[in-house]
């Protein structure tokens, strides 16, 4: 909410390349906001909590499918991730079995920084092909759910894999010879069932 009284919502935020400030996508634009303005922030919760619960399953499906990632994306409904594979696609079910089996066990997941040079001993933890962690300021944020990944990463997450809830892979496909695509989705079926 501004000083005015007037409320917007921020549908999207991103990184400006030039200044690196974070910018703040506004659904209405025409809206009288000056530099420097204050105003009151009202977080979506209940959209927050969903990415969390994704972003943290999309590192399981890392563990699961222990190979290079060529690119991803996420919703608070869905997300997928693009794995190098070179022989054929991976089974839906079986994918499914395995990250529904490391939810059940309620891994804790946290938060850890370290010194930057680990990536130079250890770049293999960088899982994505086309997209590099920042490095310059010395340390990185780094993910890990316990015994099963560890990796950099600046999102939000979960602090324990049992809050991802049941979920699905909804989609594998070929999206080239070795670019395949594995799409998950919350499994709301299973949610229904056991509300009853």
């Amino acid at each position: 909410m501004t000083q005015s009284g007037e409320t917007v919502k921020v549908s999207d935020t991103r990184r400006c390349r030039e200044s690196g400030r974070v910018l703040h996508i506004l659904d209405e634009p025409a809206v009288s906001l000056n530099p420097g303005d204050s105003v009151t922030l009202e977080l979506d919760w209940e959209r927050r909590y969903a990415h969390m619960r994704m972003h943290t399953c999309l590192h399981l499906l890392c563990a699961v499918i222990p190979e290079s990632v060529t690119g991803g994306g996420m919703t608070d409904q869905k997300g997928r991730l693009d794995f190098c594979l070179k022989d054929g696609l991976p089974d839906k079910q079986q994918l499914t079995d395995a990250l529904n089996d490391l939810i059940a066990k309620d891994l804790p997941v946290s938060v850890e920084m370290l010194d930057e040079s680990i990536l130079d001993e250890q770049p293999e933890l960088v899982k994505t092909m086309s997209v590099q962690p920042p490095r310059g300021a010395g340390q990185l944020r780094m993910i890990r759910v316990h015994e099963t990944d560890f990796q950099p990463c600046g999102g939000t997450h979960v602090t324990r894999t049992g809050e991802i809830g049941p979920v699905r892979v909804a989609r594998v496909e070929s999206k080239g010879k070795q670019n395949k695509r594995v799409q998950i989705v919350f499994d709301r079926t299973t949610v229904k069932e056991s509300e009853q």
